[in-house]
This record gives C-alpha cells, sequence and structure tokens, in this order.
C-alpha cells in the first residue's frame, strides 16, 4: 500500500510531462515505436494556429530546419517545443508529424495563440488618478496578454499607491473576453487603495546629545502624523517653567517647552505624514548627517524597527549609538601653489578647536551656494580638472587632524559652447546672454550666472535649465552644452466683470519672444512670428459706452545687436466721457494722450547685476466740463506733461517667478523741465489752469525686494517702497498730478487720468489711504512709505502652472508733506494669498487681509477683504 502511495504522484509527474511537452502525435499510418526511435530528416516544417505572428519567425524560434536530422521520438523535438512555450505566446504547443516518407518526415507545429489585449479600464480610483497609473504601466492595444504582463501591471500599480503612503494596496485583474474581437480580451483592473498608512510615532533610544526632537526634524520625509494636545502634561509644562526660573535656567526653560511642543503640537502643515520606505531609508542617512554635523562622526544606527500601530499607522523605533565627539586640531594644506596655506584656510574657516563638521568641511571645501567655498576659487581661474581630497591622518582621542591634498591640474579654456532644446528660440537671441565664450577660461560663476541671465528671459523652464561638460585633458580645452525647455512665453488678458457702476471689459496680448522682422516670412505665423526676443503689447480696456482706453509697446532688448540696450516706444490713449452726445451742452470729457520713448542697459559698474534705465516721456491731458477728479481749475483746458526718467537698479534674484535668494533694488528719478524757473510769469496771481498748463514736479522713488531661503523651499521676501514728490516753485505748490494713493489691489482703472500711482496696500479698500482722510480729502500723498514680510512656499513648480502660498504682513501710510513724515505711524494688516503663474495669462494672484488700523473719516475701508491682482500689481 505505501509503494502505491508513493508510485501515485511520480505517474501523476510523468503524466503532466507528457501533456505539457508531447513528443509528437501520429498524423499519418507510420507507427511510432516510442521504446525505439528512429531517425529522419525534416522535409517540411509548417504552423498553423497562429494570426499575428510571422510562422518563419516561430520555425527559426522552434531549432527545427529543413534537412535536419531527427530522431522521432527524441530530444531534439521536445526541445522545439520548450523553446516555443518559453515565448510565453501560446496557451497551447503541439508538433505532429503530417506524414512520412521513406526516411522524410514532414512536421506541423500546432499553436494556440495567448489573447491579445484591446483594451483597459480601472475602478475604485479618480479619473486623475488612472491618468497616472495609464503612465505608469504603458499597456498598449494589441500587447500579449500573458502572466507576466498580469504580474508586472499589479506590482507597478501597487508600487505607484505604496509611493503615496497607500501601503495595503490591493489589485485585482479580471481577463473578460471582447467578443469584438477575435483572440481579444479586455483587462478590468480593479485597484482598493484601502487606507494610507501614517507615522504614528517615532521613537528615539540612546540618544543623549541630540534631543528626539532634533532628530525627527532631521528626517525631512518621514513625519509623525498630526497630533494637537495642547492640554496634555500642561500641569507638568507649568511645573518645570516654574522650577527653572526659579533656578534661573533659561536653556532648561526653552529646552522642555520645546520637548512639550513637540510631543503634544504636531501640525503638517506642507508635508503630510505617509511612510514610505525608500524615504525612510534616505532619512536615516539624514539623521547620521545631523550628527556628523554635531561632532559625532561616528555616529551610527544599531537597529530599527517599523511595526504596525493600528490599521492606519506603524511606529517607527530607532536605536542610535552616538559615539563621542570630536574636534578639529590640525589643517594642512598639500599640492597647492595657486593659494596660500593662509588663504585656503580663511576660506575653509574651520579652526583649531572646532567642532568637527562633516557638512561643513564639505560645504566649504566643494559648493557652497551661500558665499565662498575652496572649489568656487579655483574652478572660477579655469582649474576645471581641481581636485581636493580631505584625508584624515590621526584620530587622538577626541582630536582629528585634517591634511587636505589638492591637485590643481591646468586651467582649461573653452572650446565649443553649444544650446540644445531652444525650438522656437533662436539661437542668437540665447547666445548673446551667454557669459562663456570660445576662449576664455573656464568658470564656474559664469555658468551660474549665464543659467540665471537665461531663467530671466523667461522663455525656458528654469527648474530644467541645465549644462553639460565635455573636458579634453588632452588640450586642456572643455566644451560647454546648455541644455534648456522651451515654455510659453505669451500671455493673454481677457476679462469681463461689472465694476465702478458699469461694465468692464478688458482684452490685451503680450507676446514677450515676438520677431518683428518675421512679419512677412511664410510659415512664421504659429501663432504669430517669434523667436527674436522682442515684446510687444497690445491693450485694450472699456467701461461700458463712456471710457475707452487702448495702449500698444515694442522693445527691442538688443538695439544694434551688439550690446543689451532695450530700446522701448509706447503710445497711450484713453477716453472718459459722461456718456451724453458730443452736441450736447453738458458733454463732458477727459482725453490723454500718452508717447514714450526710453532706453535701458546693463552696467558693468559697479558690477554687471546693474542696470541703468532712461525715458522721455510726453503726456497731454484735454479736459471739457470736467472737474469731479481734480481739487483745482474749472474742469476745462489742456495741461502737458513731459518728463525725464532715469533709474538705477540691481537685479541679482535667481528665478523671475518664484526667486529664493538675491534681490532686486531700484533708486528712480522723474523730472520735468522747471519753466517756472524761465517763463518769468508771475505764477502767485495766475489761474491753477495756466500754473498746470505745463506740469513741473521732481519725484523720487525707492522699490527693494530682498528674497531668502529659510529652509528647503520656504523663502522670506523682504520689501520696502518709498516715494516723494517735490516741486520747484512754492508758488505752484505740488502739483494735484502724479500723486501718491494707496490701498486695495493696486490694479488701476478708469479712475486713473491724472497720473496717480496706485499702491497696493492689502486689507483695505482701494485707493482708501490718503493724507487727512479725516478733512474729506481727496488728493493723493506726496510722501509714501509701505514694508512687507512675506513668508512663501511653492505648491506647484510645473513651469505652465507655477503656483505658490504666501503669508503676509505689511504696512504702509501716505503723508501730504515732508514735516509729517513718519516712517513708523504706518497701517497695517495681514493675511494669506496664493500666486498662480500660468504662461498665457502671467501671475495671478488672490489674497485675504485684515487691516488692522481704522482710518479715520472711513471706518469701512479696514477689516477682512479678498483682493485679486494681476501681473504683481500688489507686490
Amino acid at each position: 500500500m505505501k509503494i502505491k502511495i508513493l508510485l501515485l504522484p511520480i505517474l501523476i509527474l510523468i503524466l503532466t510531462a507528457q501533456q505539457v511537452f508531447p513528443q509528437i502525435a501520429i498524423g499519418s499510418d507510420e507507427s511510432i515505436d516510442y521504446n525505439n526511435p528512429k531517425e529522419y530528416s525534416i522535409g517540411g516544417v509548417t504552423v498553423t494556429g497562429v494570426q499575428y505572428l510571422d510562422p518563419s519567425v516561430l520555425v527559426m524560434v522552434s531549432g527545427l530546419q529543413v534537412g535536419q536530422s531527427v530522431k522521432i521520438p527524441g530530444e531534439q523535438i521536445t526541445a522545439a517545443i520548450e523553446k516555443l512555450w518559453k515565448q510565453g505566446l501560446f496557451e497551447n504547443v503541439r508538433i505532429v508529424a503530417s506524414r512520412f516518407e521513406d526516411k522524410v518526415v514532414f512536421l506541423e507545429i500546432q499553436l494556440t495563440e495567448r489573447p491579445r489585449l484591446s483594451k483597459f479600464s480601472f475602478s475604485g480610483v479618480k479619473k486623475s488618478e488612472a491618468d497616472d497609473l495609464r503612465e505608469q504601466i504603458r499597456l498598449v492595444s494589441g500587447d500579449v496578454v500573458t502572466d507576466n504582463l498580469i504580474i508586472r501591471t499589479k506590482n507597478q500599480i501597487k508600487k505607484h499607491f505604496n509611493e503615496k503612503g497607500f501601503l495595503n494596496t490591493e489589485v485585482a485583474i479580471d481577463q473578460q473576453r471582447d467578443t469584438t474581437k477575435l483572440n481579444n480580451v479586455a483587462l478590468k483592473i480593479t485597484v482598493k487603495k484601502n487606507n494610507k498608512i501614517r507615522i504614528g510615532s517615532i521613537n528615539f533610544h540612546g540618544n543623549e546629545a541630540l534631543a528626539s526632537r532634533k532628530l525627527k526634524g532631521a528626517m525631512e520625509e518621514t513625519r509623525e502624523r498630526t497630533v494637537f494636545h495642547p492640554l496634555r502634561n500642561l500641569d507638568k509644562l507649568v511645573y518645570n517653567t516654574a522650577r527653572n526660573f526659579v533656578r534661573m535656567d533659561m536653556n532648561g526653560i526653552t529646552d522642555y517647552a520645546a520637548d512639550w511642543y513637540a510631543d503634544n503640537v504636531k501640525i503638517r502643515i506642507f508635508k503630510s505624514s505617509k511612510f514610505i520606505r525608500s524615504s525612510y531609508t534616505d532619512d536615516k542617512k539624514k539623521i547620521i548627517e545631523a550628527y556628523n554635523s554635531k561632532g559625532y562622526r561616528d555616529a551610527y544606527i544599531e537597529r530599527d524597527s517599523v511595526y504596525r500601530n493600528d490599521d492606519r499607522s506603524v511606529n517607527v523605533d530607532l536605536w542610535v549609538n552616538e559615539g563621542r565627539k570630536y574636534y578639529y586640531r590640525n589643517v594642512t594644506w598639500v599640492g597647492n601653489t595657486k593659494y596660500t596655506a593662509d588663504f585656503l584656510n580663511s576660506v575653509l574657516r574651520i579652526r583649531k578647536g572646532d567642532v568637527y563638521n562633516q557638512e561643513l568641511l564639505e560645504t566649504n571645501l566643494s559648493y557652497n551656494p551661500n558665499g565662498f567655498d575652496v572649489s568656487s576659487l579655483y574652478l572660477d581661474e579655469g582649474y576645471l580638472f581641481f581636485s581636493a581630497q580631505p584625508v584624515e591622518v590621526k584620530v587622538e582621542n577626541d582630536s582629528i587632524d585634517l591634511e587636505i591634498r589638492i591637485y590643481e591640474g591646468k586651467q582649461a579654456r573653452i572650446n565649443k559652447v553649444s544650446v540644445m532644446g531652444n525650438d522656437r528660440t533662436n539661437d542668437h537671441v540665447i547666445i548673446r546672454e551667454l557669459r562663456t565664450r570660445p576662449g576664455q577660461l573656464f568658470s564656474r560663476s559664469e555658468i551660474i550666472r549665464t543659467q540665471r541671465e537665461l531663467a530671466q528671459l523667461r522663455y525656458f523652464n528654469p527648474e530644467k535649465l541645465g549644462i553639460d561638460y565635455t573636458p579634453n585633458p588632452q588640450d586642456g580645452t572643455v566644451d560647454l552644452e546648455y541644455k534648456v525647455e522651451e515654455t510659453s512665453a505669451d500671455q493673454v488678458e481677457l476679462s469681463g466683470g461689472w465694476g465702478y457702476g458699469r461694465i468692464v471689459g478688458t482684452l490685451g496680448f503680450s507676446f514677450n519672444n515676438f520677431s518683428a522682422k518675421r512679419l512677412f516670412k511664410k510659415g512664421a505665423w504659429k501663432p504669430i512670428p517669434s523667436g527674436d526676443g522682442q515684446k510687444l503689447s497690445l491693450r485694450f480696456q472699456t467701461y461700458g459706452s463712456g471710457y475707452i482706453s487702448a495702449s500698444a509697446s515694442f522693445t527691442e532688448p538688443w538695439l544694434g545687436g551688439k550690446k543689451p540696450n532695450a530700446f522701448t516706444t509706447s503710445f497711450y490713449y484713453s477716453r472718459y466721457t459722461n456718456g451724453l452726445s458730443s452736441d450736447d451742452a453738458s458733454f463732458a470729457s477727459f482725453v490723454i494722450h500718452g508717447l514714450g520713448f526710453s532706453l535701458g542697459r546693463r552696467l558693468e559698474w559697479p558690477d554687471d547685476f546693474f542696470t541703468l534705465y532712461q525715458s522721455v516721456n510726453l503726456q497731454r491731458y484735454s479736459l471739457k466740463n470736467y472737474s469731479s477728479i481734480f481739487s483745482f481749475g474749472n474742469g476745462n483746458g489742456i495741461f502737458n506733461n513731459l518728463s525725464y526718467t532715469i533709474a538705477l537698479g540691481r537685479r541679482s534674484d535667481d528665478n523671475p517667478i518664484f526667486p529664493r535668494k538675491g534681490s532686486d533694488i531700484n533708486l528712480s528719478l522723474e523730472v520735468t523741465p522747471p519753466y517756472s524757473l524761465f517763463s518769468g510769469k508771475d505764477y502767485k496771481n495766475l489761474d491753477e489752469n495756466s500754473k498746470y498748463e505745463w506740469i513741473e514736479y521732481h519725484k523720487w522713488k525707492l522699490y527693494g525686494s530682498w528674497y531668502n531661503q529659510i529652509v528647503g523651499d520656504l523663502v522670506l521676501a523682504t520689501k520696502t517702497k518709498f516715494g516723494f514728490l517735490g516741486m520747484y516753485n512754492s508758488d505752484i505748490g505740488i502739483t494735484p498730478f502724479e500723486r501718491f494713493y494707496m490701498g486695495g489691489d493696486g490694479l488701476s482703472g478708469y479712475n486713473n487720468l491724472d497720473g496717480r500711482e496706485i499702491i497696493a496696500l492689502r486689507g483695505y479698500s482701494n485707493e482708501s489711504i490718503l493724507p487727512e482722510y479725516f478733512n474729506s480729502n481727496t488728493v493723493g500723498g506726496t510722501i509714501f512709505a509701505k514694508y512687507t514680510l512675506e513668508l512663501r512656499f511653492p505648491l506647484s513648480l510645473n513651469p505652465n502652472a507655477t503656483i505658490y502660498a504666501l503669508g503676509f504682513m505689511e504696512g504702509g501710510n501716505t503723508w501730504s508733506k515732508f514735516s509729517k513724515f513718519n516712517p513708523f505711524s504706518i497701517y497695517k494688516a495681514a493675511g494669506l494669498g496664493m500666486r498662480i503663474y500660468l504662461p498665457m495669462f502671467g501671475i495671478l494672484g488672490l489674497d485675504y487681509g485684515y487691516g488692522l488700523d481704522e482710518i479715520p473719516g472711513n471706518p469701512n475701508a479696514n477689516g477682512g477683504q479678498f483682493h485679486f491682482s494681476i501681473n504683481q500689481s500688489i507686490d
């Protein structure tokens, strides 16, 4: 009985093997003796049962050839069947001897193909998630549906959701026969994400030198889930605070308070808590880096444990061995001939007795984004093949002797410079911005500056700007290839709505990469001629039937083609009426014509971040029976404003849309000729229309913005603005034109007819902050000041939809005369906002601001208010 039981599995195995890999089926009268194989010559091989595959290729795969000698039955037939099975394309494989002729056999390979994929669909996920999955799994109609394809698809879907924190994702794939196509199936992919697995708690063991909260802070992606228990252990917090206060232990107070806050108040705003294995592995390295930066060079993680907390979370425990704390003792240099050891030490900024800091050593030796480093000294002088290798030559107790071995190599010159990826912008537009030219010494700083200049053009994705180096050590040269990715630079402004008691409509176009010379070139209109870096702007605006305005400007950024001299010409026209017929005696109108010419150029001193801008502008105001917005005259007359503006600016921010570092400072002076000084008229006795026939003033403005990267992509933007409007002749006084009006969103509308300058201040209604408003004054100020602090964080850096959120505090005020100016007497506001950059529309903003101070005489001007902005009108 036992023998029968043992033989039964063997018998089943033999029968199964014969079914899967049959030797040969008899298709003729020839008898086959499996105990006595006979040798035949293959007279022909045919393939049946295939629809999509080439029979001749399948014969080649099988290894069977006409004229080949085979034994029937024999290993060659078995091997042929195995080769076909391994392709994974068939459900059934048989080889049949269709006939025998003497010692010649004719074989037929009978195959049943696996089904093909006709279509597939998802259930259990959102449409956006399904679109992402299609990109991941890359299934194509016509694919052979094999076991490997099913398994691979499941794994890719699980991996996709695992990376988003769904560690318990389940995937089921159902094959449904497609009745519309022969041998085709449709796959129904059912995804059950289940709950996202978050991190309940992260517990450190063995850490004494660094508090657990600091180690948790070092982990960038592995974060505990949000906890808000402000009353938990509050009694202990009060007790320890009081005890440490009595002891005058301020460090004890702050440390205990920080630990209590870290344990009981964990608020995740920008990064959610989720456990991702790959991120967790990277974060363990961050923990060791945190120890290394504090002198603990031997620190390591002894072991760690990730275990289930509940159905929705896991806990993480880590045991660390801190080791001892080390200090630098002696730092020596070997191989340096270009710079002295003392000078290199001053750049390295590591002195005897300093705490060992691996991060500081690598930063100051290789690349310091916020200052000088040793590598930049050499790389900016052409030493492309330079290398510096720090070696710990002696470790004694807690002291480390460091020897930095330098290989300077030869200075490298630039051989070739090329640009890849510009399929719209012409080469000469990019080449003129390059600061690295053939024949020059290699310079890393010039390469970084070139990338900044290319980003400032706004023609390319600043996040994708790159460069490839191809060094040629044999001749001491290097080839540079800049890589760019084109993005849309043109903008459209199209809006309609209700404002100021009438229908408001705006249509504007800004073509920022225009090409005038291709206007009449066939095929250049795609949709407009582009590629030469010129700018053409057109704008039309109407407020019902009473107001229309139109403007046009054209800028050539490289006038003459040899230097960055930007020449702009512009024209402006606006007309406002009371809606009556021009033949009506009560008809009133205000018409402005404007014409301007400007020239801006890049300076080389004090450095080449400086620019000088000069312009001449002429405006002509024609009034007829119109006095509603002026505090002078009878509403009739012609007023002229001929002005000259000179502005000195310095801009070094690294990104035009979302700058992380750098600054933008601008000082400008706008002046008119002092007509009253040489006209010989008695202005004291002139009527106001005659006084202001030719407007005279001098106008000073100072704008400054500074950007600092706090941590990661969190950026602090600090801004300040000042303005002063002065006069030449006290008999005329300060002109009622060109005044400063503060408050609101900074957008100018039909009421911007007197050249007023509108300064935004969130949390207050438009143009509500005027000097002495409580005295019913409606004339703008002659002095203003504004201060802004913004914390910014990007939600998307996609060049086609850059989005960032911000929180702000700001304040400002206007004054009627210099004697009343007080830069600390300001109206304050705070709030939140968001900016969205769409290449087609520019920067759109939505802010909610709360004005903290009531305006005397205008109690409804402050409070909570929403503000919409276009192209940084608020900023």
